[in-house]
């Protein structure tokens, strides 16, 4: 779909509007009396290596429809702040699971936070269930469930060493990843090597393994077994937890 640029103000503006009219309709039906409402907004452009992001369902519009002050323009800020525009998770960690030295989501992108120099530091580590999720569609199933697949392949030492090769894991944070990138490069290795699905889906949790085990250990400096909260649909995917702690072994 192509847009002019009025037509997407529009459709920012209305799409805010729909939106706090379900917030609206929410509150009455429930009995609710909330001090703001918040919006993410969804994403339509992302780049924050240009400080470019862009997210639709715009807050003033919003408010307004919903009868509440709004809070907005999240990744924004952080991206003017010099973060790469995604604030929310790592405040949730922070405030509801700081006990644990890590928070490591696995979703389609695996993600860390964790506690440094009086901060909390996040980033995006790399691609997680985009990648066995997108192979297994080429077996028309919609998931490798609890890397079965993964697990009956045979390992490509030669396919490994290019994906953990990318100039994006050499480079330290803040980073943030985008399913373009992973598209053009993570994705695009494993459907060029040729390999039987199974080896792609096995050589894939390998690299996935390979490049959280990193993150934690680029951090941990002390000889105690760091505390580690996994969440993420990818944390059912028992093959790939089995690699991650293998990997990570003794701190």
């Amino acid at each position: 779909m192509q847009l002019s640029g009025a037509e997407l103000i529009s459709v920012d503006h209305n799409y805010g509007r729909y939106l706090g009219e379900l917030v609206k309709t929410f509150e009455e039906n429930n009995d609710l009396q909330p001090d703001f409402v918040a919006s993410h907004g969804h994403i339509i452009f992302h780049l924050p290596e240009q400080d470019i992001t862009l997210q639709i369902g715009h807050g003033a519009y919003l408010a307004v429809a919903a009868g509440l002050p709004g809070v907005c323009d999240f990744r924004t800020l952080d991206i003017a702040l010099g973060g790469q525009g995604a604030p929310l998770v790592p405040i949730g960690d922070e405030l509801l699971f700081k006990d644990h030295d890590f928070c490591l989501h696995l979703g389609g992108i695996a993600n860390i936070s964790f506690a440094a120099g009086g901060m909390r530091v996040a980033y995006d580590i790399c691609a997680c269930k985009m990648l066995p999720n997108t192979l297994a569609n080429q077996l028309n199933l919609p998931y490798d469930q609890d890397g079965a697949i993964a697990r009956s392949g045979k390992l490509s030492l030669e396919l490994l060493q290019k994906l953990n090769s990318a100039g994006y894991f050499q480079a330290s944070y803040p980073k943030s990843l985008r399913k373009e990138w992973i598209d053009e490069n993570s994705l695009a290795l494993l459907n060029q090597s040729g390999l039987p699905v199974a080896d792609k889906l096995q050589t894939a949790c390998h690299h996935m393994a390979a490049q959280i085990a990193a993150s934690i250990k680029n951090i941990v400096t002390s000889a105690t077994q760091p505390s580690l909260l996994v969440t993420g649909g990818g944390a059912f995917n028992s093959y790939l937890i089995q690699l991650i702690r293998e990997a990570v072994g003794p701190a």
